[in-house]
């Protein structure tokens, strides 16, 4: 039978059994398919989350751990040099300005 006739039949099989009042005890296999294939979907979505949580607590945490490494550097930097105030880009010191002029430690 070609598919075009099986849907045929089984859309009649459907109309006289709902006459009769019988009700069909599975859903079709294409119906099955569908909804295994949309609850696996979802799952692995959901993993993929949880997996992407997980990396970012890992990052949160990492970005508070060098927060407080940079803490340290500037303590040792206020200490060592009376400021923390430095150009990152390179390396210059920028000592507060007291009456307009640089105060230069040596």
């Amino acid at each position: 039978m070609t598919k075009t006739k099986l849907k045929k039949k089984k859309s009649t099989s459907r109309i006289i059994n709902k006459l009769k009042g019988i009700k069909p005890e599975k859903v079709t296999e294409e119906q099955l398919k569908k909804v295994q294939d949309t609850v696996n979907s979802i799952n692995r979505s959901q993993l993929e989350i949880g997996s992407m949580e997980v990396k970012k607590h890992e990052l949160i945490h990492n970005v508070a751990v060098l927060r407080e490494d940079l803490t340290s550097l500037q303590i040792e930097f206020e200490k060592d040099y009376g400021t923390y105030d430095i150009n990152i880009q390179d390396g210059t010191i920028n000592y507060p300005k007291e009456n307009g002029e640089v105060n230069k430690k040596d």
